[in-house]
């Protein structure tokens, strides 16, 4: 059985394949700032997409799209303000916030993509 981490690591990973299948072109992954982490940052068109990716095997603590809290969503747009400044944008581009839930219960995951989540 894996470890969280590499859980983690394994649906971020199956994330990327699968919002870039749907047409995104990823930008960074695991982009660290002061405020935190975002896992992936893309682009769709001229939009800039957040996206926070959970990986479960189990609702025990919940699936992974019930465990957004109030606190990790400002948590995240901090973050996104912070990259849009850091990045210089002369004006403020569109910006989305999705969240990739993956339960990984058997050989194949399943995946919730919430576009527009926060």
């Amino acid at each position: 059985m894996e470890n969280k981490q590499s859980l983690g690591r394994s649906g971020e990973a199956f994330a990327v394949r699968y919002v870039t299948e749907s047409g995104l072109y990823i930008i960074a992954q695991n982009y660290r700032c002061p405020k935190g982490e975002m896992d992936i940052i893309a682009r769709d068109g001229e939009a800039l997409i957040f996206i926070e990716v959970r990986t479960r095997r189990s609702s025990y603590r919940g699936w992974g799209e019930e465990t957004i809290t109030r606190q990790k969503a400002r948590r995240l747009q901090a973050i996104a303000s912070y990259y849009v400044l850091q990045q210089g944008y002369i004006n403020w581009p569109s910006i989305r916030f999705d969240v990739v839930a993956i339960r990984w219960t058997g050989k194949d995951p399943e995946i919730n993509w919430i576009q527009a989540a926060l």
